[in-house]
Protein backbone atom coordinates (compact mmCIF):
# COMPACT_ATOMS: atom_id res chain seq x y z
CA UNK A 1 0.00 0.00 0.00
CA UNK A 2 1.32 3.35 -0.83
CA UNK A 3 1.63 6.09 1.37
CA UNK A 4 0.01 8.66 -0.58
CA UNK A 5 -2.97 6.48 0.32
CA UNK A 6 -3.55 7.73 3.83
CA UNK A 7 -3.84 10.92 1.75
CA UNK A 8 -7.21 10.14 0.70
CA UNK A 9 -10.06 11.79 2.79
CA UNK A 10 -11.89 8.87 3.20
CA UNK A 11 -8.79 6.87 4.74
CA UNK A 12 -7.32 9.55 6.24
CA UNK A 13 -10.80 10.65 8.52
CA UNK A 14 -11.06 6.37 9.53
CA UNK A 15 -7.70 6.42 10.66
CA UNK A 16 -7.33 9.21 12.34
CA UNK A 17 -11.10 8.56 14.40
CA UNK A 18 -9.22 6.23 16.78
CA UNK A 19 -6.05 7.57 16.69
CA UNK A 20 -6.74 11.13 17.51
CA UNK A 21 -8.52 10.69 21.15
CA UNK A 22 -4.90 8.43 22.67
CA UNK A 23 -2.97 11.43 20.82
CA UNK A 24 -5.11 14.15 23.08
CA UNK A 25 -4.69 11.26 25.96
CA UNK A 26 -1.14 11.84 25.98
CA UNK A 27 -0.64 15.10 25.40
CA UNK A 28 -2.37 15.78 28.76
CA UNK A 29 -0.09 13.36 30.46
CA UNK A 30 2.72 14.69 29.58
CA UNK A 31 1.86 17.75 29.80
CA UNK A 32 0.68 17.81 33.56
CA UNK A 33 3.77 15.88 34.22
CA UNK A 34 5.98 18.34 32.65
CA UNK A 35 4.61 22.10 34.13
CA UNK A 36 3.79 20.59 37.58
CA UNK A 37 7.30 18.65 37.69
CA UNK A 38 8.77 21.64 36.05
CA UNK A 39 7.07 24.76 38.20
CA UNK A 40 6.19 23.12 41.35
CA UNK A 41 8.91 20.56 42.31
CA UNK A 42 12.23 22.13 40.82
CA UNK A 43 14.54 24.46 42.52
CA UNK A 44 14.58 28.19 41.47
CA UNK A 45 17.74 29.04 39.99
CA UNK A 46 20.87 30.83 41.51
CA UNK A 47 20.60 33.85 38.90
CA UNK A 48 16.73 33.53 37.76
CA UNK A 49 15.17 33.04 40.15
CA UNK A 50 11.71 31.08 39.99
CA UNK A 51 11.48 33.04 36.53
CA UNK A 52 13.58 29.97 35.13
CA UNK A 53 10.51 28.27 35.10
CA UNK A 54 8.92 30.10 32.97
CA UNK A 55 11.23 27.55 30.13
CA UNK A 56 8.81 24.96 30.54
CA UNK A 57 6.27 27.23 28.85
CA UNK A 58 8.75 29.11 26.54
CA UNK A 59 10.61 26.84 24.90
CA UNK A 60 8.20 24.44 24.19
CA UNK A 61 6.19 26.94 22.80
CA UNK A 62 8.65 28.76 20.74
CA UNK A 63 9.57 25.01 19.30
CA UNK A 64 6.30 24.23 17.70
CA UNK A 65 5.91 28.04 16.41
CA UNK A 66 8.58 27.29 14.32
CA UNK A 67 8.19 23.74 13.84
CA UNK A 68 4.61 24.30 12.57
CA UNK A 69 5.50 26.41 10.00
CA UNK A 70 7.94 23.42 9.12
CA UNK A 71 4.73 21.30 9.22
CA UNK A 72 3.08 23.72 6.59
CA UNK A 73 5.79 24.38 4.70
CA UNK A 74 6.34 20.59 3.81
CA UNK A 75 2.16 20.07 3.50
CA UNK A 76 2.10 23.04 0.93
CA UNK A 77 5.12 21.49 -1.32
CA UNK A 78 3.07 18.31 -0.89
CA UNK A 79 0.08 20.26 -2.25
CA UNK A 80 2.21 21.95 -5.07
CA UNK A 81 3.96 18.90 -6.52
CA UNK A 82 0.91 16.10 -5.86
CA UNK A 83 -2.05 17.99 -5.48
CA UNK A 84 -3.04 16.13 -2.43
CA UNK A 85 -5.85 18.16 -0.76
CA UNK A 86 -5.07 16.41 2.47
CA UNK A 87 -1.85 18.01 3.05
CA UNK A 88 -3.44 21.51 2.01
CA UNK A 89 -5.70 21.49 4.42
CA UNK A 90 -3.10 20.00 6.96
CA UNK A 91 -1.28 22.93 6.47
CA UNK A 92 -4.24 25.50 6.54
CA UNK A 93 -5.18 23.43 10.26
CA UNK A 94 -1.91 23.57 11.16
CA UNK A 95 -1.78 27.74 10.82
CA UNK A 96 -3.85 28.86 13.75
CA UNK A 97 -2.29 26.11 15.99
CA UNK A 98 0.90 27.75 15.12
CA UNK A 99 -0.16 31.37 15.65
CA UNK A 100 -1.38 30.36 19.37
CA UNK A 101 2.47 29.15 19.99
CA UNK A 102 4.14 32.07 18.42
CA UNK A 103 2.18 34.10 20.80
CA UNK A 104 2.76 32.03 23.75
CA UNK A 105 6.47 32.39 23.15
CA UNK A 106 6.56 36.12 22.92
CA UNK A 107 4.12 36.85 25.49
CA UNK A 108 6.57 33.87 27.77
CA UNK A 109 9.69 35.64 25.99
CA UNK A 110 8.88 39.32 27.04
CA UNK A 111 7.57 38.04 30.72
CA UNK A 112 10.95 35.92 31.44
CA UNK A 113 13.31 38.73 29.12
CA UNK A 114 12.30 41.30 31.42
CA UNK A 115 13.87 40.49 34.84
CA UNK A 116 16.88 39.39 33.20
CA UNK A 117 17.09 42.47 30.70
CA UNK A 118 15.69 45.04 32.09
CA UNK A 119 13.09 45.37 29.29
CA UNK A 120 10.53 43.55 27.90
CA UNK A 121 11.70 43.64 24.20
CA UNK A 122 14.39 44.36 21.90
CA UNK A 123 14.92 44.48 18.49
CA UNK A 124 17.04 41.42 19.18
CA UNK A 125 17.63 39.37 15.70
CA UNK A 126 15.56 36.55 17.05
CA UNK A 127 12.70 38.06 18.68
CA UNK A 128 12.76 40.50 15.23
CA UNK A 129 12.38 37.51 13.31
CA UNK A 130 9.78 35.46 15.71
CA UNK A 131 7.53 39.03 15.26
CA UNK A 132 7.73 38.64 11.42
CA UNK A 133 6.98 34.86 11.78
CA UNK A 134 3.70 35.67 13.63
CA UNK A 135 3.04 38.42 11.18
CA UNK A 136 3.21 35.67 8.51
CA UNK A 137 1.04 33.60 10.47
CA UNK A 138 -1.23 36.22 10.25
CA UNK A 139 -1.03 36.68 6.56
CA UNK A 140 -1.02 33.05 5.39
CA UNK A 141 -4.62 32.74 8.13
CA UNK A 142 -6.59 36.07 6.14
CA UNK A 143 -4.97 34.91 3.22
CA UNK A 144 -6.82 31.52 2.94
CA UNK A 145 -9.76 33.81 4.56
CA UNK A 146 -9.85 36.35 1.61
CA UNK A 147 -9.98 33.76 -1.14
CA UNK A 148 -13.07 31.84 -1.96
CA UNK A 149 -12.01 28.78 -4.32
CA UNK A 150 -10.12 26.79 -2.12
CA UNK A 151 -7.44 25.03 -4.59
CA UNK A 152 -6.84 28.69 -5.36
CA UNK A 153 -6.16 29.58 -1.89
CA UNK A 154 -4.30 26.82 -1.31
CA UNK A 155 -1.44 27.17 -4.27
CA UNK A 156 -1.05 31.29 -3.02
CA UNK A 157 -0.74 30.30 0.44
CA UNK A 158 1.89 27.70 -0.51
CA UNK A 159 3.88 30.12 -2.14
CA UNK A 160 3.42 32.73 0.98
CA UNK A 161 4.54 29.79 2.84
CA UNK A 162 7.50 28.99 1.34
CA UNK A 163 8.70 32.84 1.74
CA UNK A 164 7.66 32.68 5.41
CA UNK A 165 9.77 29.80 5.88
CA UNK A 166 13.17 32.05 5.75
CA UNK A 167 11.74 33.85 8.67
CA UNK A 168 10.91 30.52 10.57
CA UNK A 169 14.58 29.47 10.09
CA UNK A 170 16.03 32.96 11.04
CA UNK A 171 14.16 32.48 14.03
CA UNK A 172 15.26 29.10 14.87
CA UNK A 173 19.36 29.94 13.58
CA UNK A 174 19.57 33.52 14.37
CA UNK A 175 21.36 33.44 17.16
CA UNK A 176 24.12 30.73 15.50
CA UNK A 177 24.07 33.69 12.05
CA UNK A 178 24.49 37.11 14.51
CA UNK A 179 27.09 36.94 17.82
CA UNK A 180 25.25 40.18 18.99
CA UNK A 181 21.61 40.28 20.65
CA UNK A 182 20.19 39.69 23.98
CA UNK A 183 18.68 36.35 23.55
CA UNK A 184 20.82 33.15 24.82
CA UNK A 185 21.40 30.44 22.53
CA UNK A 186 19.65 27.02 22.53
CA UNK A 187 18.39 25.62 25.60
CA UNK A 188 18.68 22.24 24.36
CA UNK A 189 22.08 21.30 22.30
CA UNK A 190 23.08 18.13 21.15
CA UNK A 191 26.40 19.37 23.12
CA UNK A 192 25.91 18.15 26.69
CA UNK A 193 27.91 20.83 28.02
CA UNK A 194 25.09 23.78 26.55
CA UNK A 195 22.25 22.01 28.10
CA UNK A 196 20.08 23.42 30.83
CA UNK A 197 20.53 21.11 34.08
CA UNK A 198 19.24 17.95 34.61
CA UNK A 199 17.28 19.21 37.29
CA UNK A 200 15.43 21.44 34.71
CA UNK A 201 16.31 19.22 31.38
CA UNK A 202 14.21 16.15 32.73
CA UNK A 203 10.55 18.11 32.90
CA UNK A 204 11.40 20.07 30.14
CA UNK A 205 11.36 16.99 28.14
CA UNK A 206 8.00 15.97 29.06
CA UNK A 207 6.68 19.52 28.37
CA UNK A 208 8.01 19.06 25.11
CA UNK A 209 6.39 16.00 24.28
CA UNK A 210 3.57 17.16 25.72
CA UNK A 211 3.23 20.52 23.18
CA UNK A 212 4.52 18.27 20.29
CA UNK A 213 1.77 16.02 20.56
CA UNK A 214 -1.04 18.65 21.47
CA UNK A 215 -0.33 20.29 18.17
CA UNK A 216 -0.52 16.61 16.29
CA UNK A 217 -3.10 16.07 17.74
CA UNK A 218 -5.07 19.68 17.37
CA UNK A 219 -3.56 19.51 13.70
CA UNK A 220 -5.57 16.20 13.12
CA UNK A 221 -8.75 17.71 14.51
CA UNK A 222 -8.90 20.85 12.62
CA UNK A 223 -8.00 18.62 9.60
CA UNK A 224 -10.61 16.49 10.34
CA UNK A 225 -13.13 19.96 10.75
CA UNK A 226 -11.99 20.91 7.43
CA UNK A 227 -12.68 17.80 5.72
CA UNK A 228 -15.99 17.54 6.09
CA UNK A 229 -16.57 21.76 5.71
CA UNK A 230 -15.18 20.81 2.67
CA UNK A 231 -17.79 17.99 1.96
CA UNK A 232 -20.82 20.47 3.08
CA UNK A 233 -19.78 23.05 0.72
CA UNK A 234 -19.82 20.65 -2.33
CA UNK A 235 -23.48 19.05 -1.21
CA UNK A 236 -24.44 22.71 -1.00
CA UNK A 237 -23.04 23.12 -4.39
CA UNK A 238 -24.56 20.22 -5.70
CA UNK A 239 -28.04 20.67 -4.34
CA UNK A 240 -27.96 24.51 -6.07
CA UNK A 241 -26.83 22.76 -9.16
CA UNK A 242 -30.17 20.71 -9.20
Amino acid sequence: MSLWEYANPKKFMDWTAPVLPVVFGLSVICLVVGLVWGFFFTPDDFRQGSTVKIIYLHVPSALMAINAWIMMLVASLIWIVRRHHVSALAAKAAAPVGIAMTLIALVTGAVWGSPMWGTYWAWDPRLTSFLILFLFYLGYVALWAAIDDPDTAADLTSVLCMVGSIFALLSRYAVNFWNQGLHQGASLSLDAEKNVADVFYQPLLFAIAGFVLLFVALVLLGTRTEIRLRRMRALEARARRT
